[in-house]
């Protein structure tokens, strides 16, 4: 299954009161499916909207097991901090949502192999349930200095 409102990823800078806002889409994921882009950019901070377990060519990964669907959004997430122009060890915070907290373990040990010695801010929420069927789902802040 993929993602049917597939778009062009593109940059959005915003046009609207608040110029210092700037919106885009990592041209590397798959587009957004919504009303909403991959990354907002505002006085030197990135915010990284909330990744889920979909492959660049929008494949749903919901199905495959829960480390896959974890390293799959943390690849999707360097992506994006990528195309703003940062990495993961500039992360401020990071929020995770999980459909099962008894997968906890294994989501901080695929994080802890992705960051390193790097030690963000970090919350952890329980969710009955996330878009498309998925276990995991994350939501991450970046500096862009």
């Amino acid at each position: 299954m993929t993602i049917s409102e597939i778009t062009t990823g593109n940059h959005h800078p915003n046009t609207g009161g608040t110029p210092s806002i700037d919106t885009s889409d990592s041209p590397q994921l798959a587009p957004p499916a919504g009303h909403y882009s991959h990354i907002a950019t505002h006085r030197g901070v990135a915010h990284i909207s909330g990744q889920l377990p979909v492959a660049p060519d929008g494949s749903l990964l919901a199905g495959e097991p829960f480390e896959v669907q974890a390293r799959q959004v943390l690849s999707n997430l360097d992506a994006c901090l990528a195309t703003a122009g940062t990495s993961h060890d500039k992360l401020i915070s990071v929020t995770v949502h999980v459909t099962d907290i008894g997968d906890w373990p294994a989501f901080d040990h695929v994080y802890k192999e992705w960051l390193g010695a790097t030690r963000p801010a970090r919350a952890v929420a329980g969710a009955t349930e996330l878009h498309y069927g998925s276990a995991v789902e994350v939501y991450a802040v970046a500096a862009l200095d």
